[in-house]
């Protein structure tokens, strides 16, 4: 049988190439001949390609569903990890929040037409046309799928695209020394409430810095001076791991680049067609769950291959039975978490609420687990993660709330 996989045709930020990869791998490994087109140039040959890069963070979903073709090993050896958030507060004064439990780490790492008849026709660059027949096509071209285009045009397919109102900006806190200028395992945030600088270690030692954003407030900063006097404002500690001669320079390299967040369904279309990664769920960045959630996509796909005996006309429906609400449930934790990353590590209710889930946790290890923890450690659900969360949530403010009422009657 013969699976053909279409990855980016357009320039997406988030894991969509990835996810490619590795459903070529699980297609491959059941014996289905297997062809990859990619429209872009080799990443690893490209001259310049700075400015979209957006870390990539491997947590437990991706990890499975790389150990189950025995690429977990050989993918991990390639990152750094990563045990806690470390937050810059405004006085240069550094706290950690870990992730989870001792032990406990996250991973950063470093156009077509469809039919129902599974052919495509490619437009070469040069103009040439080429028809391709397959017996199933996996989209997995990027937010802004051109596999996805096809769906539109289709009765009943469920579409939409919501643009944060911020954008990014990258920069580069270069070594010191031939060493890391800050301390690599952790994430650090630098949390001002409506915007935040976040940095990742890379594994020649800099960190990428990435500014995240209002767009209107990008806007104000219009001269290399304005630069400085906003970091001096807001990050004094950054400009000299960066430099003021660097942040001058590359806060005007490139305009501030736009997120996106797409939901769609059904994934599938008859039993030719089936979208995944970025294609199906495009999402924010932050929860550093858009690589895992596409690599848990091939890995329910081919669970769902055993369960249904590679029967396509059965499975590409159950696939969107199962997967839809999860993927949708992520994205918009994913949206959540930028206003916890920005605003909330910055409240001491926030820390109080921390230690209550850990401590709670300690006690009742099945009943009560963290948000943080139940989508980054384990492989429950999406979906079941967020009833679980809002269940919790209620648990905690009455326990909150019988214990203040104790302390008031004493």
């Amino acid at each position: 049988t013969n699976a053909k996989i279409c990855k980016p045709l357009t320039d997406s930020f988030n894991s969509f190439s990835q996810v490619g990869n590795l459903n070529a791998c699980y297609f491959a490994k059941r014996g289905f001949q297997v062809e990859v087109f990619e429209s872009r140039e080799d990443i690893r040959q490209a001259k310049i390609v700075k400015g979209r890069s957006i870390n990539l963070v491997l947590s437990h979903r991706g990890r499975q569903a790389l150990k189950h073709v025995g690429m977990e090993d050989t993918i991990i050896s390639k990152g750094i990890p990563m045990h806690s958030r470390m937050i810059h507060a405004l006085n240069g004064t550094q706290s950690p929040i870990p992730y989870g439990k001792k032990g406990q780490v996250i991973l950063l790492l470093h156009s077509a037409e469809t039919t129902e008849t599974g052919a495509m026709t490619f437009v070469r660059a040069e103009g040439a046309k080429e028809e391709i027949q397959a017996d199933l096509i996996v989209g997995c071209d990027g937010a802004f799928s051109a596999i996805r285009k096809q769906f539109l045009r289709q009765s009943r397919f469920n579409y939409s695209q919501t643009y944060i109102p911020h954008g990014y900006l990258e920069f580069t806190i270069p070594p010191i020394n031939g060493e890391f200028a800050m301390k690599p395992n952790n994430l650090h945030i630098w949390p001002r409430n409506t915007f935040m600088m976040i940095a990742l270690p890379n594994l020649d030692k800099t960190f990428t810095c990435t500014l995240f954003m209002p767009f209107e407030e990008f806007e104000k900063v219009t001269t290399g001076d304005k630069v400085i006097e906003f970091f001096q404002k807001y990050f004094p500690d950054a400009i000299p791991l960066i430099g003021a001669e660097a942040l001058k320079r590359d806060f005007f390299r490139l305009p501030a680049q736009a997120m996106v967040s797409v939901k769609c369904s059904p994934y599938h279309f008859g039993d030719k067609c089936v979208l995944m990664g970025d294609a199906a769920h495009a999402m924010v960045p932050f929860y550093g769950q858009g690589m895992n959630a596409g690599f848990e996509d091939c890995l329910v796909f081919n669970e769902i291959m055993d369960q249904l005996n590679e029967d396509f006309s059965a499975v590409l429906p159950e696939y969107t039975r199962v997967r839809v609400p999860d993927d949708q449930a992520i994205a918009d934790l994913a949206m959540y978490n930028y206003v916890e990353m920005r605003e909330h590590v910055n409240s001491k209710w926030f820390l109080f609420r921390k230690n209550v889930d850990n401590f709670l946790h300690i006690i009742m290890p099945r009943t009560i687990i963290p948000l943080y923890t139940m989508v980054t450690f384990t492989r429950t659900r999406y979906h079941k993660v967020v009833k679980h969360w809002h269940w919790q949530d209620k648990v905690r403010k009455d326990i909150v709330h019988v214990h203040s009422t104790l302390f008031k009657g004493l």
